[in-house]
């Protein structure tokens, strides 16, 4: 089914950038470290959820969060994404006894194709700062508040440090120097603007792990639904 929420970005995700992206993240010393700092705050996040016992990783990518979220024995892991590319690249290039471990489902993020509190967590990585517009990120929220039974971990850039304050000046340069606004699929969103959208779809905050505090824009929040 298509997406309710269309957005541009999402068309990208074919075959050879699945292939592309599954390589990505360990691209060199940089990227690796960034990796494994990646890591850290996601066990971190996934702990301080009570390690959850059936999640749901939306989006999945090409499945670079399979091997830690498969570090609890009997967790069960339903892996979602948007892009069917991106699903038989990652069941193609995680290892074999790990991908039987992982239920794939190719879904939206707005839509997902799963009945009302059917996982424990959701483990949403490295999407919501593709959203620029907060309509669209509250329809997703609110999509992943229906089917969470008890939290949401969600990582995204959020202002406040020196590299958000960077990426601001070289976009004015780039504004400044073009006469036009560019487009744009990453976000940098104030942490007040989108601590009050997770408050209006129904979560509270738990914690809020930085990956270099007061450096870097990356934040994981770990969220838990109102209620449960």
């Amino acid at each position: 089914m298509p997406s309710p929420i269309d957005l541009e970005f999402s068309h990208k995700y074919d075959a050879a950038h699945a292939q592309q992206y599954l390589y990505k993240h360990r691209d060199g010393f940089w990227r690796n470290l960034s990796h494994r700092r990646d890591e850290q705050l996601a066990r971190r996040a996934l702990a301080l959820a009570d390690d959850p016992g059936l999640v749901l990783d939306l989006p999945c990518g090409a499945g670079r969060f399979w091997p830690l979220l498969a570090e609890k024995a009997n967790r069960a892991i339903i892996a979602a994404d948007n892009s069917a590319d991106m699903l038989k690249v990652a069941c193609a290039a995680q290892p074999a006894d790990i991908v039987k471990r992982v239920r794939t489902l190719q879904s939206s993020a707005f839509a997902i194709e799963l009945p009302n509190g059917s996982v424990d967590s959701i483990f949403c990585m490295r999407l919501l700062h593709h959203i620029g517009g907060s309509a669209h990120r509250l329809a997703l929220l609110r999509e992943c508040q229906r089917v969470t039974r008890d939290s949401l971990i969600v990582s995204l850039w959020v202002d406040g440090n020196f590299k958000a304050w960077k990426r601001k000046r070289a976009e004015q340069r780039r504004r400044l120097q073009n006469g036009q606004e560019g487009y744009q699929n990453r976000f940098v969103l104030p942490a007040a603007t989108v601590e009050t959208e997770f408050r209006q779809a129904g979560f509270h905050i738990q914690e809020r792990l930085d990956f270099l505090p007061f450096y870097a824009m990356w934040r994981v929040y770990v969220l838990r639904k109102n209620g449960a």
